[in-house]
């Protein structure tokens, strides 16, 4: 179980550290960490896990409609933060009692981190992975426009930060070892953000599957429509427009920025590439398992 004894605020910026790991403190507190590590997960509850900028908003449009047979009414009248709230965040205990079952949460936490009753439960997990390349991307622009974020610098100072992990949530590596090592069986489902972007009904009937949900054609094609860059940019529950501008100015960066698979080429130079190549391939090359992407 993770203590709060970890727990330390940064000094003269925006973050506090957690077992070591950035947290920003606009949406975390002492409170809603104990919360989290004290929450109760029940069997059919559904957690979503993605490292941060690998496609958490994303799939809080799809996850309830997968859950709810494609209803989509919550679409319309919920923001997607209270839709599918984060495990570790200030919102949960606010609507933990609105969420209908199955429960539907999203969390950045390394498996380490997650709550005892997570481990006693037999709670499905989702975990979501985007080539890291385009993760940094991202972030970076996130940084940018989030005014409750520390300043990213320049895009070569941030890779670095990206790469010794001093940024939100720790290292990317630790981050998917975590999940990959987590021995959670036929209780987690990896899936890429790559996979979402280049078939998403693909990826919404392996979803059904996994969920036992038996959805139909009909209701796989409605979700995958309702669920496009352009619905989810289109629609204020989704879009973070409700979010005041002194916390996230879109006029920066709007927060749905792309949506597409390989803007690092737009920003990488070939020095960065191969430090980034270097430091990845060094801190993946014990493991088992391969990455789903080219680190060239």
């Amino acid at each position: 179980m993770a203590s709060l004894v970890s727990l330390t605020e940064c000094p003269g910026d925006l973050s506090l550290l957690y077992h070591g790991l950035l947290l920003p403190k606009e949406t975390h507190s002492a409170e809603s960490l104990k919360f989290a590590q004290e929450f109760r997960l029940k069997d059919s509850d559904v957690v979503v896990v993605t490292y941060p900028k690998s496609g958490t908003i994303w799939m809080q449009e799809i996850l309830p409609l997968v859950l709810n047979g494609g209803d989509l009414t919550p679409l319309h009248t919920i923001p997607n933060w209270d839709r599918v709230p984060w495990l570790e965040e200030k919102r949960l205990a606010l609507v933990v009692d609105q969420l209908p079952n199955p429960r539907a949460m999203v969390t950045h936490f390394p498996y380490q981190l997650m709550p005892p009753s997570f481990l006693a439960s037999k709670a499905k997990v989702i975990y979501v992975m985007r080539n890291p390349k385009d993760v940094i991307v991202s972030s970076y622009y996130f940084h940018q426009m989030a005014r409750f974020l520390d300043d990213p610098g320049t895009f070569d100072e941030f890779v670095d930060k990206f790469l010794e992990g001093k940024v939100l949530f720790g290292k990317w590596t630790d981050h998917v070892k975590s999940w990959k090592h987590s021995e959670l069986g036929d209780r987690i489902m990896y899936i890429t953000y790559e996979e979402m972007v280049q078939d998403l009904p693909a990826t919404l009937r392996r979803m059904s599957d996994f969920l036992e949900r038996d959805l139909s054609e009909d209701v796989i094609q409605k979700i995958a429509q309702h669920c496009s860059f352009k619905a989810m940019k289109d629609n204020q529950m989704s879009n973070f427009k409700l979010v005041p501008r002194e916390l996230m100015d879109s006029e920066i960066s709007p927060f749905l920025r792309k949506g597409v698979v390989g803007d690092w080429k737009n920003h990488f130079t070939p020095e960065q590439l191969q430090r980034f190549k270097s430091v990845l391939q060094k801190e993946l090359q014990n493991e088992s398992f391969t990455l789903p992407w080219s680190l060239e």
